[in-house]
């Protein structure tokens, strides 16, 4: 004690450096967890959390026993689960990509590129992507060479899971890559140099250079990626979602969303949200036992 008592007083000034983010955090972060408790009571905006009565697991039962439970829990897993294994890929694919380019004037107008779909609103994309797949949109005329009447895309269930993820890879990939481009840029050109003096092949320096530099890196991500699982955005599940995908659109956010706001039950939907975040937890620690293993003993907890 007394040691870390002299500690903080030899470094106040970095304690006082990180105070306003530690108190941000916890007001914003930790005193709300409070609000959760809701999960377990039969709210009522009136008498408030405190004075609501007390019902303990019955709104998890209720989720766990509806019929529609196993659809929006497999919609969940299915989107997401596809999400990170399509799209964790391709961002290390584009680094690696780059990484070849030498002209530096060449390498930032398509970095520019890649990078300027993350900069546009999700409302933005899901109009777009409502345009191009439209019956009259560009897709459906180049279609029309092969086919005699249009494709419905939007109305379709079996194709909104393939358009939210190549639609989110279209927009994300780029920004995803630059933590990729940037541990690829602490490689020692003479690595490649050598390598490529005894013979080593594009390919082999890829596999056994920047591909090793680049595995801390990966595994930290695809862990924190592999934890938020079931976290899917909302918003552009929610924007593509029309009457004719709903069985495939429908999601635990979406859910939760007409749940909690538009029909007014705070407490259900609460329950259902505290139960989607216990399983991104489980999913956490999971997958980082797993990355440890594979990784010689490094992980991120």
């Amino acid at each position: 004690m007394k040691r870390n008592i002299e500690y903080i007083k030899k470094n106040y000034l970095l304690y006082l450096l990180i105070a306003p983010a530690v108190i941000l955090t916890i007001i914003f972060k930790y005193i709300p967890m409070y609000g959760a408790t809701i999960a377990f009571k039969d709210f009522s905006p009136i008498k408030g959390i405190t004075g609501s009565e007390w019902v303990g697991f019955k709104h998890f039962i209720g989720f766990l026993t509806s019929p529609n439970f196993m659809d929006i829990f497999m919609n969940t897993l299915k989107l997401s689960s596809f999400e990170l294994l399509i799209g964790f890929p391709i961002p290390v694919i584009l680094a690696l990509m780059l990484n070849q380019l030498r002209k530096s004037n060449v390498k930032k107008n398509i970095q520019l590129v890649l990078y300027a779909p993350h900069f546009i609103s999700v409302v933005v994309i899901s109009g777009m992507v409502f345009l191009f797949l439209s019956p009259t949109g560009p897709i459906n005329a180049l279609l029309s060479i092969f086919l005699d009447k249009p494709v419905s895309f939007m109305s379709d269930p079996d194709a909104f899971r393939s358009i939210y993820i190549w639609s989110g890879v279209w927009q994300g990939a780029g920004w995803a890559s630059i933590i990729y481009v940037a541990a690829l840029a602490n490689v020692d050109p003479q690595l490649h140099d050598a390598a490529t003096v005894d013979g080593a092949s594009l390919l082999q320096r890829i596999w056994h250079i920047d591909l090793p530099t680049l595995k801390p890196v990966m595994a930290v991500l695809f862990i924190l990626a592999a934890g938020g699982i079931m976290a899917i955005g909302f918003e552009k599940a929610y924007l593509l979602q029309t009457a004719m995908n709903m069985p495939s659109s429908e999601i635990i956010p979406t859910y939760v969303y007409k749940r909690g706001l538009q029909a007014g039950d705070y407490s259900f939907a609460t329950a259902v949200g505290l139960f989607n975040a216990i399983i991104n937890v489980f999913l956490l620690v999971v997958v980082n036992k797993v990355v440890k293993k594979l990784n010689e003993g490094e992980g991120l907890l």
